[in-house]
């Protein structure tokens, strides 16, 4: 009869029990303990109970039978799968994970707790005495420890129960396909409760018995008929000949991983002896778990194969950004275009400002125009271009048009408030914030906030330079992470197209009358229809660089010939057309030129401002009709002073407006005016980032101060202008210091900038000290170029003198020479005569 005695305290199943006809062995002996049954499945009522057993014997690590007793190791008692519980701080495993399961247990489903399938593994007839359960959490297995009669061997046991097992196979509820298995232990286990877990490779080291002696390496051979038993083999890898490490192993490869971890628990610490080949003194077998795949294969795989990850991290970022974010940022830039979420456009904001506005005109006593108002003279002169722009949108041609004038001369107010005043969707795109950013980052934002392209991600643009860099270091190329300024530009615009081509397909019907044209016909036949894109300041500082300018200019090529979008340039830049034919080299560009005001429209430009922004609100400055009339008489010379530019007008007006008399405001506007040249164009000069001299600035002035225009070629020719005359010249037209007529596109004439500084010229050139300075500077340049030639002529002749004969040949070359020679002694006397006057009036005057 099958006897099973006490249980250790070290067992993990602590709250079960076998039935109460059982003996449990204590350090006293065997006796009989009563058990009380709380289910008919022998399960006992909770109690407590010792400490865990996957340690082994008092936490030794191994487990050892003694005479008369042997070790039974039980498969598939626990799922594998339950492995990760163990690696979790808060779970005693020990007692948890059975007390789990048993909770688990169906009472439909017979057996499912660990304890019923120990039971029903081990039948009554079995003549042993179970003393010990170990189980074996990690391995989905579990050690029983049996007591034996003597005349019985352990190896008639094993066959009795394998035979058992065979013919009732017992298939737990986690793994009904496969059936309990048992082998008995021929070694001694080592029970440890380290954090390795099994594999279906073993690693089988071969050790002598005794330190210092010899043990023998196993064959193949020796080795399958050793570990067949406990399931089918794959592959056995003996160690490399060649190789160093010792202890001498062997890798043995079973099919599956519970087939290993039987071998592993019956044959670790097995002694094989000499008979056997194990060498004179025997061999012992330590058997270890050797992981197929390593813990981190994954990052070692990635880390490794930078060539493949890379790219393909490039490529997963890109569809992903164009799955995800692509849509997301086309929504943001439509909203951008219809305001959608704009206070201002919405009714009650619109109700409220025009309630506000009426309670203000009431308290004003009806004097409530705005400075807007002033302009009223200006669009009135003006109202051909205005109805022209119109036109041109209603066109069904491809609309590019370009809107050229000196700044201030109101080119936006015109294109925005007047023409464009009734259409709804516009996108204006300013280029000065945009060419102004510092760095590739800051460009792009200011690229993406002027058509409210969001999410931005512009700091990945420096990270992924850096990541390719390194990439390129490590794999010798690039790798395409990272993106150009180019490129990311490009993305933006090429999402606005697509927001633009959106709004601009929204109000079509099913039920419309032309609802079977495709989109491209339906946008040429409706230019109604399509969005208007105004790009201002273009052309801004483009002397620094041109990318961004080139992408605009392409991508408002695309807009238009798509029918897309009609666009709109607002620009300072006479040579606009350079930068544009680029991108539509076989179109012509229709083109409005927008210049300074008249004296007349100028005059009642001023008067508007005067009437209207509270000359008869503010008490002290009211004027008697006298006084009005002589300020008007005063006013027509101011005008003519200063021109007709909206900007300088406009603060003539604010000036007046303070209690200046025109006269005054004019003087002092060109005061401070001849201050902005200094500064900008004379004192603080930096040739570094300009492309004049001081000396080239105040030729030109010093000639304009005199005539409205000079003649373009008579500069060229002059000696200050003789290297890069003609760069110069334009890099002063960009900075706004003259402006370059020309007649069927050829430069013929320069005038000043702006209306107002022929004035401030003709203030600078009254200076004496200043202009002494200055001339004094131009004089010491001309005789340094007139000292560079007499050098490069006295050079001539001196080689020509060393000559062995003197041809006579030589002689109109000799002569033309020294004629050259003179005539820039000359100079060079005649500019040291004049440099000495001028030093004479800055040691005098102050």
């Amino acid at each position: 009869m099958l006897a099973f005695h006490k249980w250790s305290r070290r067992t993990c199943f602590a709250r079960q029990s076998f039935p109460r006809r059982q003996y449990y062995f204590t350090a006293n002996g065997f006796r009989p303990r009563k058990i009380s049954l709380s289910d008919k499945n022998g399960i006992r009522n909770r109690g407590t109970r010792g400490k865990t057993t996957e340690a082994g014997e008092d936490k030794s690590g191994h487990i050892s039978a003694g005479p008369n007793e042997g070790i039974f190791f039980l498969d598939n008692v626990f799922p594998l799968k339950l492995r990760w519980i163990l690696r979790l701080p808060f779970i005693h495993a020990d007692r948890s994970i059975p007390e789990l399961m048993k909770r688990m247990n169906n009472p439909r489903i017979a057996a499912a707790d660990p304890m019923s399938i120990i039971r029903r593994a081990l039948p009554k007839s079995l003549p042993i005495k179970v003393t010990e359960v170990l189980p074996r959490l990690k391995e989905g297995g579990a050690f029983v420890k049996f007591w034996h009669e003597p005349q019985i061997q352990a190896a008639e046991i094993e066959g009795t129960l394998r035979d058992y097992l065979k013919g009732n196979p017992i298939k737990p509820w986690f793994n009904p396909f496969r059936r309990v298995r048992t082998f008995l232990v021929h070694g001694r286990p080592w029970v440890e409760d380290l954090s390795r877990f099994p594999s279906s490779r073993l690693k089988v080291e071969f050790l002598p018995t005794a330190p210092g002696g010899e043990a023998a390496e196993l064959s193949q051979e020796t080795l399958y008929s050793l570990f067949r038993r406990y399931g089918k083999l794959a592959d056995i890898v003996p160690q490399l000949t060649d190789s160093k490490v010792v202890p001498k192993f062997a890798l043995l490869n079973f099919v599956k991983t519970r087939q290993a971890i039987m071998a592993k628990n019956c044959m670790h610490g097995f002694t094989l002896p000499k008979s056997e080949g194990g060498g004179e003194t025997g061999t012992v077998l330590r058997l270890v778990y050797e992981q197929k795949v390593k813990a981190h294969w994954i990052r070692d795989w990635l880390v490794n194969h930078p060539r493949v990850v890379i790219p393909a991290l490039a490529a997963l970022v890109a569809t992903v950004t164009v799955a995800v974010f692509d849509p997301i940022r086309t929504f943001f830039i439509k909203a951008h275009v219809t305001h959608s979420f704009h206070i201002n456009d919405y009714h009650v904001y619109k109700w409220l400002k025009s309630q506000v506005t009426r309670a203000n005109d009431i308290l004003r006593l009806g004097h409530h125009g705005t400075e807007d108002a002033g302009l009223n003279a200006i669009w009135d002169d003006r109202k051909d271009d205005i109805e022209q722009i119109k036109t041109w949108l209603m066109e069904t041609a491809e609309t590019f048009i370009v809107i050229q004038g000196p700044r201030g001369s109101g080119k936006k107010e015109l294109v925005i408030d007047q023409a464009l005043k009734d259409r709804k969707h516009k996108l204006i795109i300013d280029c000065k914030p945009i060419q102004e950013a510092r760095g590739d980052s800051g460009t792009i934002n200011a690229a993406a906030n002027e058509v409210g392209y969001r999410p931005i991600f512009s700091w990945m643009n420096s990270i992924s330079s850096l990541v390719d860099l390194a990439a390129q270091g490590t794999i010798g190329t690039k790798t395409g992470f990272s993106e150009t300024l180019d490129s990311q530009l490009a993305k933006i615009w090429q999402n606005t197209a697509s927001a633009l081509k959106a709004i601009a397909l929204e109000g079509r019907k099913k039920d419309d009358k032309d609802a079977d044209l495709g989109e491209d016909e339906y946008l040429e036949a409706h230019p109604e229809r399509r969005p208007i894109v105004v790009i201002d300041n273009f052309l801004h500082k483009s002397q620094e660089s041109t990318v961004v300018y080139d992408k605009i200019s392409e991508w408002a090529a695309s807009l238009t010939t798509a029918n897309i979008a009609h666009v709109i340039f607002l620009t300072n830049d006479v040579s606009f057309s350079k930068s544009l034919s680029k991108a539509l080299p076989d179109r012509v560009f229709r083109q409005i030129s927008l210049g300074d005001c008249s004296p007349e429209v100028a005059k009642r430009f001023v008067i508007n401002h005067l009437d209207i922004d509270g000359i008869d609100s503010i008490d002290h400055l009211k004027l008697t009709p006298p006084q009005q009339r002589e300020d008007l008489g005063e006013l027509d010379g101011c005008i003519e002073t200063l021109g007709g530019r909206l900007t300088d007008l406009e603060f003539l007006a604010r000036r007046i407006k303070t209690g200046e008399t025109p006269t005054k405001a004019v003087r002092e506007i060109i005061e401070q005016s001849a201050s902005e040249i200094l500064k900008m164009y004379i004192l603080d000069i930096d040739r570094t980032s300009r492309n004049w001299s001081p000396q080239q600035a105040w030729l030109l002035i010093k000639s304009l101060a005199t005539s409205e225009n000079i003649r373009y070629n008579e500069i060229l020719l002059s000696d200050t202008f003789k290297s890069g005359g003609e760069n110069t010249l334009q890099a002063l037209e960009q900075a706004e210091l003259i402006t370059i007529n020309s007649s069927n596109g050829r430069p013929h004439s320069i005038r000043p900038g702006k209306p107002v500084y022929s004035a401030a010229f003709r203030l600078l050139t009254e200076d004496h000290v200043l202009k002494a300075r200055l001339d004094l500077a131009i004089l010491s340049e001309l005789a340094k170029i007139e000292t560079q030639n007499i050098d490069k002529y006295e050079a001539e002749l001196n080689l020509l003198a060393n000559l062995p004969k003197q041809p006579g040949e030589l002689a109109p070359r000799t002569k033309w020479l020294l004629g050259k020679l003179y005539d820039c002694q000359s100079k060079v006397e005649k500019y040291e005569h004049e440099s000495g006057g001028l030093k004479k009036i800055l040691q005098v005057e102050y």
